[in-house]
């Protein structure tokens, strides 16, 4: 009696490789945590983590960007000195930045959406630079609607004063950021080519 061996995958180059690329973005995400910048109109501090889920939908994406973003969560819930400053656990899932954190992967996705117009990743050298700063844009939407939104409910904030304090305040940011995911987008494109 003769016996065959063969080489089972049981995970396929691709998906292992966008796993990869995932918990990279999720890395980035948590480095950018810890460059925080205080803001004297909010309570939440400015940080960088948004410019890493700008560029987790760009580069992964609408599902591996989420993906990325979601496992960026699960870290920081698990104890990884992740969020804002280093810090960690699920009390951040649930406290004044909870809106933000919980709207990144939908963020990510959506970003990743418009600027592939779809779930199929695409080329970014034919990604225009309207479509590329329409996603970041969007995804900007997404995220102050929830943070807005989650400060509210924590904090007990009227609509008005939350919308000043969870988002006004930070769109001069949020302009620096989405110009740096370009610059970013862009020379990277120029470096390939």
């Amino acid at each position: 009696m003769a016996t065959s061996t063969e080489s089972v995958d049981l995970v396929g180059d691709e998906a292992a490789t966008n796993l990869a690329r995932a918990a990279l973005f999720a890395a980035l995400v948590g480095a950018f945590a810890y460059v925080t910048f205080p803001n004297p109109v909010s309570p939440v501090s400015v940080t960088l983590q948004v410019l890493g889920v700008f560029l987790a939908g760009i580069y992964l994406g609408p599902v591996w960007g989420a993906a990325s973003i979601v496992l960026y969560l699960a870290a920081g819930a698990l104890g990884a000195p992740v969020f804002q400053g280093g810090s960690a656990g699920v009390g951040q899932l649930v406290g004044q930045s909870a809106g933000y954190l919980w709207s990144y992967p939908l963020a990510a996705a959506a970003v990743g959406a418009v600027v592939h117009r779809g779930v199929t990743p695409r080329d970014l050298d034919t990604v225009g630079l309207p479509t590329l700063v329409g996603a970041m844009v969007l995804g900007t939407v997404v995220i102050y609607a929830l943070g807005v939104a989650g400060l509210a409910f924590v904090l007990s904030l009227g609509p008005i004063e939350a919308v000043t304090v969870g988002a006004v305040a930070f769109l001069p940011a949020e302009a620096l950021k989405i110009a740096a995911a370009v610059g970013i987008v862009r020379s990277d494109a120029v470096a390939a080519a």
